[in-house]
């Protein structure tokens, strides 16, 4: 009698817990029609909140090193560097601690847009380095320097930019029209498509990761 009441039990305690391990995973900085974003700091030799991914996803390591998955495999991850999923739950675990953030990537259109401009495309651009691609998003580190604005270009794709540094980058339209705009380090933003505009440096240092929708 005592087997089957807790046979019986089992299911309902399992769709109790489990929500309450979800419950503790950081809210979204953003969250759109696109993606759902979270910003996730590993504390050292603990286990990251866990997340359940209903679709693709990708990890962004801000700050990487040797961290375990939550499945046991280990795996050294640089700085900088990106991963890609697809379904499951992730709960990484790092000794020495790490910084990552995780996008959920939506069922929904692209919002990519022909460029008609006559403008190069934003990337790739002097200096910056492709660091992942797939057919669904293609990954870049880029590093603003001083007195070395960007070409004109056209953004073609939906960006979601991690910002390293703590410095102004101006942009200034194909009209003439100039926009300064202060990041922090850690700061996260998401940028729509069918943009022209050059960037330069202004003040501090700036850099990033930056991760194109296709």
């Amino acid at each position: 009698m005592k087997k089957s009441l807790f046979l019986a039990l089992a299911p309902l305690a399992a769709a109790y817990f489990a929500p309450a391990a979800w419950a503790d995973a950081p809210g979204p900085v953003i969250d759109n029609e696109r993606v759902t974003v979270r910003d996730i700091t590993l504390e050292p030799g603990k286990a990251a909140p866990a997340i359940e991914h209903a679709g693709d996803y990708v990890v962004l390591y801000v700050k990487g090193g040797r961290i375990q998955a939550a499945h046991g495999k280990t795996s050294n991850h640089a700085s900088g560097s990106a991963s890609f999923g697809h379904g499951g739950t992730t709960s990484d675990t790092a000794a020495a601690g790490a910084h990552e953030v995780v996008i959920e990537l939506k069922d929904s259109p692209s919002k990519t847009v022909p460029n008609t401009t006559g403008l190069p495309p934003a990337f790739p651009r002097p200096g910056s380095k492709k660091v992942f691609e797939n057919d669904k998003i293609r990954v870049w580190n880029y590093a603003w320097q001083p007195g070395k604005p960007t070409p004109m270009h056209f953004h073609n794709t939906e960006v979601v930019v991690i910002y390293l540094g703590d410095g102004d980058v101006a942009s200034t339209t194909p009209d003439g029209k100039k926009t300064v705009n202060h990041h922090n380090p850690g700061d996260i933003v998401f940028n729509v498509a069918n943009r022209s505009h050059s960037e330069e440096l202004v003040k501090g240092e700036q850099s990033g990761i930056m991760m194109e929708l296709k």
